[in-house]
């Protein structure tokens, strides 16, 4: 059994600036995506669309941070806490006390990714495929913020299980570190496997659908060890409310998956 290793949330301290860990993993995220999405521009369709550019790139980060932030936010406030957020509204805006939500912050970018389609004349699904491989890097780097932070911790487990960890607050129990498992699920083998599924020709929409496929199926498995928020526990048939929510995700990438091969097949007659 091991313990968290509880490392300061602050990685560098200049006078009264605290720069943390957490802000740093979004950096990376951002960094990564803009990485990314400058390879994915060689990528088909978009080598041979002449109107994607690397201003587009910058755009749509900065749309997709906005809508990650209002998004987030909003998202806890209404999933996770509607109740509490009704009676104090003012204290929605207070982030800095925490309360983030990966699914509302998804439902945030998907807004940016409108007006983005829209503003610019590109077809919305175009614009979906394109981001859709490059965010799972930005994932499971606040992933490792979680981690660093010792928060969202797993459910008890086995203390024979070798990685099983303590984490400071949690009771004193091995628990699984289920920021770690979502880290390589929903962060690195969704990545892999849609990276690699995007450098071939698709039809519209497919490599969004595969996302909410892939994100969905990897964070319902991830569910199952990761520890129920304390104020909602288990909902109906034994599931969490993150469970709960990725079940729209796969359906509605099932759907979509379909939806997109049917068209491509009646536009090849």
């Amino acid at each position: 059994m091991l313990i968290h290793p509880q490392i300061d949330p602050i990685a560098l301290q200049l006078g009264p600036l605290a720069i943390h860990w957490y802000g740093l993993t979004y950096l990376a995220a951002f960094a990564l995506f803009y990485a990314l999405g400058t390879r994915r521009l060689a990528h088909v369709p978009f080598a041979q669309l002449p109107q994607w550019t690397r201003r587009d790139i910058e755009d749509i980060l900065f749309l997709g941070v906005l809508g990650v932030i209002l998004g987030g936010r909003l998202g806890y406030c209404l999933f996770y806490k509607p109740l509490y957020y009704a009676a104090n509204p003012l204290e929605i805006l207070a982030v800095w006390q925490g309360g983030m939500s990966f699914h509302g912050g998804m439902l945030g970018v998907i807004v940016a990714m409108v007006w983005f389609a829209r503003s610019r004349q590109r077809p919305f699904l175009q614009v979906m495929d394109f981001v859709a491989p490059c965010v799972p890097v930005g994932l499971a780097s606040g992933r490792i913020g979680n981690f660093i932070n010792g928060e969202l911790w797993g459910r008890v487990a086995d203390p024979s299980l070798p990685w099983a960890m303590v984490f400071p607050g949690a009771g004193g129990m091995a628990r699984h570190p289920s920021q770690i498992y979502q880290f390589l699920l929903e962060g690195l083998l969704l990545f892999v496997l849609l990276w690699l599924y995007a450098r071939k020709p698709r039809a519209e929409g497919q490599v969004g659908a595969v996302f909410l496929l892939g994100y969905g199926f990897f964070r319902f498995v991830a569910e199952y060890f990761r520890e129920p928020d304390a104020h909602l526990g288990l909902l109906s048939l034994g599931m969490s409310m993150g469970q709960w929510l990725c079940v729209p995700m796969v359906l509605g990438g099932a759907l979509l998956w379909l939806w997109a091969d049917r068209q491509a097949a009646k536009a090849t007659h």
